[in-house]
Parts: structure tokens; C-alpha cells; sequence
């Protein structure tokens, strides 16, 4: 059994850049993990960050690497030497394992014998490795951007300012970034400037504690939430638990406390999108609400040390002024102005697709034939003609784009559209064109709010189209991961809302009636691009959605409900038998007409099963699972016909009637699936 002692590895730097840091946090503790597996000293860490260390603590670590046997087979001994000459894929392996040729074994492998060596490798002390280790960890760290100080060449996020690493009582002797491994740490900043001493690593927690530093990024959330929940009991308000922003302010502080600051209640009178992103966006608050209202406070997290955090509350409440006084500005300015176009000419979408202005016309035209395409529900849903709708979706598509020029979405480029509804809001614009105008991106994320109404449904779909297809269009294609237009994310939303609004969504259809507005392109490619992220957004067997797709279906809202009624029914014991069944049919033409004669029957088995399969087939059905329901149900009796009736019969006559009852079956599934294609 191998003997442990505690591991303590601290890197001390200058304030880390929270994003950056946040983003790569799993792969920090992979690439550690990976490491130790690799140097085999596999053993549990804790890993632990504040703005100014990195920390990896192990209660026990191996102090040596055990021994280890390692194996090298190399090429056939036929090939290695011939005519008692080694060859130079003899020579070859014999350098590879660093030893002359006449230390070669061979062995057995497979049916050949292959050259062998073996060779016992000792395992090296822990103490010895740590730094080729450690520097194998920092390298890992892939922050997008790093950094040079001083006169050095090596580079990283932030200057690295001191180093400890220390196994049970020992300091470590190791060098990184030009520091040298010691037994001191530092403190809050508040509390000190100068490094202490920390002359057991047992104490190393308690030591920074005392100095006002919560080294576990856990427990200072921990704390921020306690403070949260304290604030809202004593103040009978709501904070919004921004989960993004909770880490943003974890792994900036050291000493976190959260407090209640105000702000004028004039600013009350922007959009509450606005107040919010002003405070998250540049100062990291947190919102407050009262009654369901955003109230006139925030909540922000401090990292300060001391007894009296009033004028720390007073300063970040003079902080917020002038960025809430520079919005109210932006927004009295934007209603002064209107919501209007000019200005998108010269703003270009995307070089082969025109302007703006050139893409709200294609919007428009798709958003035309969307609505003439489901205007009956249209109707029903708002109450308007279809003159009047028609209107109404071409402003909507107008309109969309026009917040793009006002000084509040130049600040907060995020708060496109929600501006764009807030002014429709104010000129009086339809309702529906107000919800359209804020909508029009829905959803941005998978599990981000749909659209509200089935006019906000077309408007978001035909801005995500037009964008699809047109990039499609000039080549702009997503190949890999690399996907800089997020069309994938536009697919997957297309998809989302068809799905919520029970559409009719011809995938075929769509294309031909939108093909005018583009250059030619390879729709075939486009097809098969949308059917890819629709497989990926159904999470199902493959072979089912093949299955469904291989009957010729191009409907997405179809293809999702076609593959949730035949995923939920299909299932391995009951399916074998029809498998059964596409076999048998697999070699007969389905095209032709399938004639099954009754007097031919010899069994009362026969009569039976294409009774009930009559009976299926003259039945309407209210869904596709339904009508799954009965078909699958033919399975007890396709049990019995397999084994009283022989299909493949010597007589031609008797078998061409049993090969067309048995793939008449088969091709009422085909409406659905073609089942074939099904493996489980």
C-alpha cells in the first residue's frame, strides 16, 4: 500500500477576469485530473479559485508513482527477419523500444508471432515530477488571452505574483513564471499587503479565513445567497437570482457580503429591461422587486473588509446615477424620434445579401406566405380579416429592425427588439405588432420563453428563414462546430415553434414558395441541414426518425409526431415480429396493386388476420398513435399466422396471397414509418 501525504498547490496572481476564468473552470479540473491519471498518482483533489489564486488541495497524495510494466509488440517476425537478416522494421522497433535487437522476444499474437519486449519501468518520486506537472496544468489553462510582465517571455491571464507547493512538511523546490515555491500566502488586500507565513498547510484555510478570504468559491456562494435571502426578510422584497451573475460575483470577491443600495424612483420610468441591464451589465447588481414591480433598490456584492459599509453602499449608488441619467436621456431622445426606418439602407445585413432594408422586404414576403398559409387559425386567434392581418404582419416586419438606429439599443445592443416594443408602445401601434416587434427572436436559447400568439409565431419564423436560407444561399454554411450566424440555433427554433403551435411545416413547400427571393442553392443540403438538427432536437433511436423519414415525410410538425407516437410504442419484445414482417416484404414491389385472394386461404388464421387488417384500415384515426395503437396490435396474430402458416409455400399461387397479406400490413405502416429501418 502506497504512502500519502497532503498535496497543497497555490498559484497567486493578480485579479483574474471573471468570464474568462468562469468559462474554462471544468476544464481546470479535468486537465488536473487527466494529469494525475497520466503520471499515475491517481488520488481526489479539491479544487478551489478567488480573483487572486488558484488552489489544488490533496488530503493524499502517493509520494511515488508506483512501478510499472510496459509492453511493446512490434511487427511479425516473418518481416522483421528475413533470411536471418534483420530488416529495417526489425531495426525499427528494436530503437523504439531503446535496446539492440538481440533483447527481442517474440510471442504469440493471434495467429502470427510478432516481435515483443518488456521492459520494467520504476516508479519516480512525487516530489521529483510536481513541476513538470504543474507546468503541464497552467499550459492546459486556455483563457483566449494571455498576458506578459516585466522583462519575462512567458505569458498568462494575469501576472503570477507568488507560489506555494507543498507535500506534508515540505516545501516543494520548484520555479514557475520566474517565482519560487515558498510557505507564504496573502490576505485580503484589505487586511494586508504583505505576504505571512503559513508554517503548517493544515492551517493554510484557517490562516486565510482570519484574513478575510473564503478560499471555497461553494461556500461564498453560499454566504451570497444567506445575504440574499437576510436582505429580502427585511426589506419584504424579491432579488432575482441571476444563476450567470451569481458566478460572475463568486469569483470576483474574496470577502463577499451583499447589500441593499437605492436609486432615484424617476428612473422608474425607463423599461424595466433597461434599469436591469444598466445594473447587470456594467456594475454586476442584482434587480430588486417589490409586488411583482421592479423597485427603486439593487443589490450588489462587496468585497470590502470593514465595519461600516455605508459609504461603500453610498458609492456604488453614486456610481448608478449617471448610467440610469444617460439611459433616461437615450429614451426621451428615441420617443422624440420615433420608430422609423431610415438609416437600415445603409446598414448591410451581409455581404451577398444586401441591406437591411433589403432583408425586411424577403421578411416580409415570408411572413406573407406564412400567415396566407395558416390565415384560417389566424383569424380565429385575433378576431381580424385578412386584409387586416395581412397589414398588420407587413408593419410588424417593418418596424422589427427599426430600434437597430436609436440611441438606446447603440448602448444596449442586447435590448433589440424589447426597445423596438416599448417604442411601438408609445406610438400606438396594434398590439400585435407591439408583441411581434419583442418577440421576433424567440427563443433565443433552448429553453428560453416561445412566442406568445400565432402572429408572433410567423414574424419570428420568417426572420429566422430568411436568414437560414439566404446564408445557405451566398455558401455562408456552418461546417464543424463553427457555426458564426447560429443557424443551427435558428433551426432549432423554427422547429420549437412550429412544435408549440401545431403547424403545418413542409419543409419542400416552404423552399418552393420562398425560392424567388434567393440566387440558386442546394436546397437538398438545406433539407438535410434542418433534418440533422431536428434528429438532435428529438433525442430518440436514430433508426425511428430514419424510419419515419424513409416514408417520405418533409412536415417537421409530422416528423416530431410521427417519431413520439412510434418511440413511445415500440419496444423490443413487441417489436420483433413486424420486423419480421419488413423482411418478408422487402423484395416486393409495393407499387403495384396487392391483391389478396380469400378463396386461397387454407387456415383459420389467415382469415382472421387480414379481417382485422380490413378493419384497421377503414377506421379514421385521431393521431398517429392511435392508429400505431391498432396496427401494433396485429402482433398476437402474426404470432399465431407465422406458426401455423408456411409464406414462402411451394405453391406460387399460395405464397405470392401470403407475401401480399403479410406486406399489406407492412405497407400500412408506411403512412407513418417504414419500419424496416427500425433497429432496437
Amino acid at each position: 500500500m502506497s504512502i500519502k501525504k497532503p498535496l497543497l498547490i497555490e498559484v497567486g496572481v493578480e485579479e483574474l477576469p471573471a468570464i474568462p476564468l468562469i468559462k474554462i473552470l471544468d476544464q481546470i479540473e479535468k486537465s488536473w485530473k487527466s494529469i494525475l491519471e497520466r503520471y499515475r498518482l491517481k488520488s481526489s483533489f479539491n479544487f478551489y479559485y478567488t480573483p487572486r489564486r488558484l488552489v489544488l488541495e490533496h488530503k493524499g497524495i502517493p509520494i511515488k508513482q508506483p512501478n510499472s510494466t510496459i509492453e511493446f509488440f512490434g511487427p511479425p517476425k516473418d518481416i522483421a527477419v528475413r533470411d536471418g537478416i534483420i530488416t529495417k522494421a526489425g531495426e525499427g522497433f528494436a530503437k523504439r523500444c531503446g535496446v539492440e535487437f538481440s533483447e527481442i522476444k517474440t510471442v504469440k499474437r493471434g495467429d502470427r508471432e510478432v516481435l515483443y519486449y518488456k521492459r520494467e519501468e520504476r516508479g519516480r518520486d512525487t516530489e521529483s515530477i510536481l513541476e513538470e506537472m504543474l507546468k503541464e496544468w497552467i499550459g492546459s489553462m486556455n483563457f483566449g488571452k494571455s498576458m506578459r510582465w516585466g522583462d519575462n517571455s512567458f505569458e498568462f491571464i494575469r501576472p503570477v505574483r507568488w507560489l506555494q507547493v507543498r507535500l506534508g512538511d515540505k516545501i516543494v523546490n520548484i520555479e514557475l513564471f520566474g517565482i519560487k515555491s515558498s510557505n507564504r500566502t496573502h490576505l485580503h488586500r484589505m487586511v494586508s499587503f504583505d505576504s505571512v507565513e503559513v508554517s503548517d498547510i493544515s492551517e493554510y484555510k484557517s490562516i486565510l479565513l482570519n484574513g478575510k478570504v473564503v478560499l471555497s468559491q461553494i461556500e461564498r456562494e453560499q454566504i451570497v445567497l444567506e445575504s440574499l435571502e437576510q436582505i429580502e426578510r427585511e426589506h419584504n422584497v424579491k432579488i432575482e437570482r441571476d444563476k450567470a451573475l451569481l458566478k460572475e460575483v463568486v469569483a470576483i470577491t474574496e470577502n463577499p457580503k451583499a447589500l441593499l443600495g437605492r436609486f432615484d424612483k424617476q428612473f422608474l420610468e425607463l423599461p424595466k429591461e433597461v434599469i436591469i441591464a444598466s445594473m447587470k451589465e456594467h456594475q454586476r447588481y442584482f434587480p430588486v422587486f417589490k409586488n411583482g414591480e421592479l423597485d427603486s433598490s439593487f443589490v450588489f456584492v462587496s468585497n470590502g473588509v470593514t465595519d461600516d459599509y455605508s459609504k461603500i453602499i453610498k458609492g456604488n449608488e453614486r456610481v448608478l446615477k449617471p448610467r440610469l441619467s444617460d439611459a433616461l436621456f437615450f429614451y426621451h431622445n428615441d420617443l422624440k424620434r420615433g420608430l422609423i426606418t431610415n438609416g437600415l439602407e445603409s446598414i448591410t445585413f451581409i455581404d451577398g445579401l444586401g441591406s437591411l432594408i433589403d432583408k425586411i422586404e424577403r421578411e416580409k414576403y415570408i411572413a406573407k406566405e406564412l400567415a396566407t398559409l395558416y390565415i384560417d387559425r389566424l383569424r380565429e386567434e385575433t378576431k381580424r380579416d385578412k386584409s387586416e392581418l395581412l397589414e398588420l404582419i407587413e408593419e410588424a416586419i417593418t418596424l422589427a429592425k427599426a430600434d437597430l438606429t436609436t440611441e438606446m439599443v447603440y448602448e444596449f445592443t442586447e435590448l433589440q427588439g424589447v426597445m423596438g416594443y416599448y417604442y411601438a408602445k408609445a406610438l400606438g401601434k396594434d398590439r400585435l405588432v407591439c408583441s411581434a416587434i419583442k418577440e421576433q427572436y424567440y427563443p433565443v436559447g433552448e429553453n428560453s420563453p416561445l412566442p406568445s400568439s400565432l402572429f408572433s409565431a410567423i414574424i419570428a419564423i420568417s426572420i429566422k428563414l430568411d436568414t437560414l436560407i439566404g446564408l445557405f444561399s451566398i455558401g455562408k454554411i456552418p461546417t464543424g462546430s463553427k457555426d458564426p450566424f447560429a443557424l443551427r440555433r435558428a433551426v432549432n427554433g423554427i422547429i420549437r415553434v412550429v412544435e408549440r403551435f401545431d403547424l403545418e411545416f413542409n419543409i419542400d413547400n416552404i423552399l418552393n414558395r420562398t425560392s424567388n427571393l434567393y440566387r440558386e442553392y442546394n436546397r437538398e443540403q438545406l433539407k438535410n441541414f434542418i433534418l440533422e438538427r431536428l434528429k438532435k432536437a428529438l433525442r430518440v433511436n436514430p433508426s425511428i426518425i430514419t424510419a419515419v423519414l424513409s416514408s417520405g415525410e418533409r412536415d417537421i410538425n409530422r416528423i416530431i409526431k410521427k417519431v413520439k407516437a412510434l418511440n413511445s410504442r415500440v419496444t423490443k419484445d413487441k417489436f420483433s415480429i413486424f420486423k419480421r414482417v419488413a423482411n418478408i416484404s422487402k423484395d416486393i414491389d409495393l407499387e403495384k396493386e396487392l391483391i389478396v385472394d380469400i378463396s386461397l386461404f387454407k387456415r383459420d388464421i389467415e382469415r382472421e388476420l387480414y379481417t382485422k387488417y380490413l378493419e384497421i384500415i377503414s377506421k379514421d384515426y385521431s393521431g398517429y398513435g392511435e392508429k400505431l395503437e391498432a396496427l401494433f396490435g396485429l402482433g398476437e396474430l402474426l404470432n399465431r399466422y407465422f406458426d401455423e402458416v408456411l409464406v414462402h409455400s411451394e405453391d406460387i399461387a399460395l405464397r405470392a396471397n401470403r407475401q401480399n397479406t403479410i406486406a399489406l400490413i407492412y405497407k400500412a405502416f408506411l403512412d407513418i414509418a417504414d419500419i424496416k429501418y427500425i433497429s432496437l
